[in-house]
């Protein structure tokens, strides 16, 4: 059985692996996240040419989220969840961060939920003037 796993003293394009790492469904649009500044490497923004190694880390942004990772294995085809899943190990405090932002997302929007129907022309004055007093 082989697996796409590279050797030890190669490397792999930052893009390919993010790519074979699941994190984006294809490599353009890796190329963009990482020129778009959504995806630092050891701590820098990079190019997508940027040359992976074992044991960096890689912080990625998606959505609402920010993930880092710490990059275990180096892989530059793509194949299934659970070998995608063993090229990085994800942080503690990564995992802890996203937990709060979810939870604190989830109880912002049940405790401001959205009107059916627009403010009238005085209902907008007021939450203009409560807006000034704050």
């Amino acid at each position: 059985m082989s697996t796409n796993k590279t050797p030890e003293n190669s490397s792999t394009r930052l893009d390919k692996w993010l790519w074979a790492a699941r994190f984006y469904r294809t490599r353009a649009i890796a190329k963009q996240m990482i020129d778009g500044g959504k995806v630092f490497y050891n701590g820098q923004r990079t190019k997508s040419g940027k040359a992976v190694s074992i044991g960096d880390i890689i912080k990625i942004r998606q959505g609402f989220e920010e993930k880092a990772v710490t990059v275990i294995a180096l892989a530059d085809k793509r194949q299934d969840a659970t070998f995608a899943q063993s090229l990085y190990q994800e942080s503690k405090q990564s995992i802890d961060s996203r937990e709060r932002n979810a939870l604190a997302r989830k109880q912002g929007i049940l405790l401001s939920p959205a009107s059916d129907t627009k403010p009238d022309k005085k209902q907008r004055r007021k939450l203009r003037e409560f807006k000034e007093r704050i």
